[in-house]
């Protein structure tokens, strides 16, 4: 059987999306960007083939997509992240009766993006590289409140006050914010949850830019962190669709896009 690969190269992390003939997705991988992107995403590829015992001849068409799409020499052709993800929550979005609009938080920006009914970008915002509403200001939140990234979720529901106001729109001011606050003995928990509501208010403004229609598709590895979803819902006054691997939304719809390519040279040999 034929196989396709989507690879996004991103700020903070790589992540390939591996789908038959059938558009069915087989596999995932997620790694670090680290400094090399290069030789870091070829690495992740080998252990994506790897994985699935394939060998690189039976996947056919590969197209990468991301911040270093275009580093990435072996791919067979590249394409924007927004239309990439487009296409990949238009496919996913299929299990929960279809998505129109799309918010996704990644390592150094936000994307809110709206689709028509057959996965088309019809609308799309971003927010500003500084503005502290991305995946890297929960990195620097969590280094700095000295917890894991990945319990700032449990933070959140831990809280027995109500969520602390975070006002800067900036990173670098927003740290300076959160540290103040820890030497001014607040709760951990309260901040976390603060922090959240912050991102979540920026985000949600960001949605309406493009129009909000109902199932609202959330990705990127924020996506993962529970107690910003549970923000994000708040603000919004409805839930969420968040698929089980949120990263790889955006090299999924890569994938697809590479299958179609495929098949469209194939025809008109």
């Amino acid at each position: 059987m034929n196989h396709f690969i989507g690879i996004d190269i991103g700020s903070t992390a790589i992540k390939l999306a591996l789908v038959n003939e059938h558009s069915q997705l087989v596999g995932v991988h997620v790694t670090d960007s680290g400094s090399l992107f290069h030789k870091n995403a070829r690495e992740a590829l080998r252990v994506l083939l790897e994985k699935h015992g394939l060998q690189r001849e039976q996947v056919k068409y590969v197209i990468a997509t991301g911040y270093g799409r275009k580093l990435f020499k072996e791919a067979d052709d590249s394409i924007s992240e927004i239309t990439a993800n487009a296409i990949g929550a238009h496919e996913a979005g299929k299990a929960f009766g279809g998505v129109r609009t799309i918010i996704n938080i990644g390592g150094q920006d936000s994307k809110a993006i709206q689709i028509d009914a057959s996965g088309n970008v019809s609308n799309f915002a971003m927010n500003d590289k500084c503005a502290a509403g991305t995946g890297r200001f929960l990195d620097v939140a969590a280094r700095n409140l000295d917890i894991d990234l990945e319990e700032l979720g449990d933070y959140h529901f831990n809280g027995k006050g109500a969520p602390l106001s975070i006002n800067s729109t900036c990173t670098v001011f927003a740290e300076s914010e959160i540290i103040g606050l820890l030497a001014n003995g607040h709760g951990k928990e309260e901040i976390v949850a603060g922090i959240h509501y912050s991102i979540a208010k920026r985000t949600v403004r960001l949605a309406k830019r493009v129009g909000i229609e109902d199932r609202i598709y959330f990705d990127g590895g924020p996506a993962l962190n529970k107690g910003l979803v549970a923000a994000i819902q708040d603000e919004l006054g409805r839930e969420l669709v968040v698929p089980e691997h949120p990263q790889t939304t955006t090299a999924f719809g890569a994938a697809i896009l590479a299958r179609s390519e495929f098949l469209s040279e194939n025809r008109e040999d």
